[in-house]
């Protein structure tokens, strides 16, 4: 069988049509992207009202519906998602009509947190201790082998701190076991790190690859608040080491596109928490901070292009609007501040944009980066 990634694109990029699955930021972001290209897109999407609408053609359904997936694919050039939580069957009903990039094998991997581990172990990738949960026994079971405090996750359809509960000590274990939703689980040991770390990585239909710099990330209540990129402190071996971990799972995965590779920097080292076969958003600081963003990447890989440079340009930060929108005359009069709105309506932890603020040293970047967060009141 021939490997998939080996397809020429069908078209000239002046006419390629790339469907997307989802119709959300990232797909609206892979849009604006590619519009400048000579791109065309489609997406699937169930919301009515998508952040896409003004962006392509929208054909409203949900997933698995095969009629939406019968308007959606044809005369397809092209096909990908844009978040993980697209059902893999939807993907492979595609497959025979469409190349489909990443390939919906590593979207089945790391929809469930169990695979995703084992595949790790595979591939040799450290990674963080774990149990599976099945039933209320495991979980104790899992306690006695991994301490606590320890991190109780659902399996699967978690993002952005959902679907994971912090079990302190020995007490909590009924109520999280109670509040999680029930099986099937995992217990995750907890990991003492001194900074949570991303690489974003790119491969093409050839099997060249990018990487990005290394991005330190900080979370509050599972939810990305800020990035800084390049990751100070980064020595040529370290970024390397990070580099050959993703490596494995590009090349094992016979990947074609962006991927984030999620990571814990500990003093033993660095270990794999997740991976996001997709634009992530650890990688929007690309945007206006490398000579290529990851959006552009993406769309390169997927169609056959040459990748880009994924070089940084100075220093960069980026900042997630979470919740509220942002006083837009008092950000765009800070210097070196880029506003990115996705045109959604406010709600309580709603992601509605992000800013990107660049520097000409960590210095003024981190000048820049306070006078942001006094502007928007975090400060």
């Amino acid at each position: 069988m021939s490997d998939p990634s080996d397809r020429s694109p069908a078209r000239s990029v002046t006419s390629q049509v790339v469907g997307v699955l989802g119709g959300g930021q990232l797909g609206r972001m892979l849009a604006l992207a590619g519009i400048p290209l000579g791109f065309r897109f489609r997406f699937l999407e169930p919301n009515p009202e998508p952040s896409v609408r003004d962006l392509g053609e929208v054909v409203q359904g949900s997933y698995d519906d095969p009629a939406a997936l019968e308007s959606f694919g044809a005369g397809l050039d092209v096909a990908t998602y844009e978040f993980e939580n697209v059902p893999a069957d939807a993907l492979r009903r595609l497959e025979p009509r469409v190349p489909v990039f990443p390939p919906p094998g590593i979207l089945a991997l790391t929809q469930d947190r169990l695979s995703e581990k084992e595949g790790f172990d595979r591939l040799g990738i450290p990674t963080t201790s774990y149990r599976p949960v099945d039933v209320r026994s495991d979980l104790e079971r899992g306690l006695d082998e991994l301490g606590v405090p320890a991190i109780l996750k659902t399996r699967r359809f978690g993002y952005d701190g959902k679907g994971q509960i912090l079990i302190r000590d020995r007490a909590e274990a009924d109520s999280a076991w109670s509040r999680i939703g029930g099986p099937p689980l995992l217990l995750e040991g907890f990991v003492r790190f001194r900074r949570e770390l991303s690489l974003i990585a790119a491969r093409g239909r050839d099997g060249t690859t990018v990487m990005y710099p290394l991005v330190e990330n900080r979370h509050e209540e599972g939810i990305l608040v800020l990035s800084r990129a390049p990751a100070q402190n980064v020595s040529p071996a370290f970024q390397g080491e990070a580099e050959a971990l993703a490596l494995r799972l590009l090349e094992d995965q016979s990947y074609v596109g962006v991927l984030a590779l999620e990571l814990f920097d500990t003093e033993d080292g660095l270990l794999a928490n997740e991976v996001a076969p997709r634009v992530h958003n650890s990688g929007h600081w690309t945007q206006n901070g490398a000579k290529i963003c990851q959006f552009e990447n993406h769309l390169r890989a997927i169609s056959g292009l040459p990748l880009g440079s994924a070089a940084a340009e100075g220093f960069s930060g980026m900042v997630n609007l979470l919740g509220k929108l942002p006083d837009r005359a008092g950000v765009l009069a800070l210097s070196g501040t880029h506003l990115h709105l996705y045109g959604k309506s406010p709600r309580p932890g709603r992601k509605l944009g992000h800013i990107n603020v660049r520097g000409s040293s960590p210095g003024e970047l981190e000048s820049r980066l306070g006078s942001l967060l006094e502007v928007l009141g975090e400060k």
